[in-house]
């Protein structure tokens, strides 16, 4: 435990009071959040995807980056990881990050079903939860909606043993708005997870407002657009009416997601521990008005 005090001293030291300079809100706030409709529990604002960044060998090298992602995350104040079945060796990789860390107890850890039918799903749920290496699951979410009506069952009777704390159903394609607003109405899950960016608005239409309707938390992956949105802005300096809120184009553009007053947390995920700390800082700070959310949208799409 010594060691691991040690190091995690030193990446606070090194990368979060380090960056102060440049995210004094870092040093001096606490990260924004926001409540779970269906228990009043809150979540800070910014957590973490695993997305093909944490599908990795596991060598010491690539194990020490992960692990010092995760610290800038908890060090900041974050706490949300989210991973997924489909991910390959994300869930394994994961799970070697919190365990070797100590970190089960300051996360709040996300993962999926994705499979076809309530046995396979149960045997998967069983088996992403020996990888991650913790007897409970804080949010088990049916990957795209992939045979839902199979696993919903099952993740209810989980929920009652506490195995899973909550429910979710997720999707990454604009065309699934009306599936996940269907699937609010019919379901009322805990949590959805939808794709919305400044890039893919679509989700302020119908998806964003029935989720603050119903209460349902909501997860927001893809908030980059799988870096389109950075390759738009390549070479360009931040406009100064952004620089009120914003630090830097990353912050700019979760900025944007975050001052939407349905989402819950966004889910960037990232390879490099700066990238991790800049991400973090979207927590901290004055957002966009509604007048100013205007004008990013504009000025994307103007490029």
């Amino acid at each position: 435990m010594g060691s691991t005090v040690r190091r995690r001293d030193l990446i606070k030291a090194g990368l979060l009071l380090g960056m102060a300079a440049r995210h004094p809100a870092l040093a001096s706030d606490s990260m924004r959040i926001r409540p779970i409709g269906s228990s009043g529990e809150t979540l800070p604002v910014v957590g973490l995807g695993t997305y093909n960044v944490f599908d990795v060998a596991g060598t010491p090298e690539e194990m020490t980056t992960r692990r010092q992602i995760v610290d800038a995350l908890l060090e900041a104040g974050g706490s949300v990881i989210d991973t997924s079945p489909m991910y390959r060796r994300s869930e394994a990789v994961v799970g070697d990050v919190l365990d070797a860390g100590g970190y089960r107890s300051s996360c709040f850890l996300a993962t999926k079903v994705w499979t076809d039918g309530r046995a396979a799903g149960e045997k998967q749920m069983r088996r992403s939860a020996e990888l991650l290496q913790t007897d409970r699951i804080d949010l088990m979410q049916v990957h795209n909606r992939r045979d839902l009506d199979a696993h919903w069952p099952a993740i209810h009777e989980a929920q009652e043993t506490g195995f899973i704390r909550y429910n979710g159903v997720t999707d990454y394609r604009e065309s699934a708005g009306p599936a996940m607003v269907a699937i609010m109405r019919r379901y009322r899950p805990d949590f959805i997870q939808m794709n919305y960016s400044l890039g893919e608005r679509a989700a302020e239409q119908e998806v964003l407002p029935v989720a603050a309707e119903l209460g349902v938390a909501v997860l927001i992956n893809r908030p980059f657009m799988a870096g389109r949105l950075f390759r738009a802005v390549a070479g360009q300096p931040l406009p100064p009416w952004a620089k009120e809120f914003a630090d830097s184009w990353g912050q700019f553009f979760l900025k944007f997601i975050v001052s939407h007053p349905a989402v819950t947390c966004v889910i960037p995920a990232t390879s490099k521990v700066r990238h991790m700390v800049d991400n973090a800082a979207a927590g901290f700070g004055p957002l966009p008005d509604e007048k100013s959310r205007r004008r990013m949208a504009d000025f994307m799409d103007s490029l």
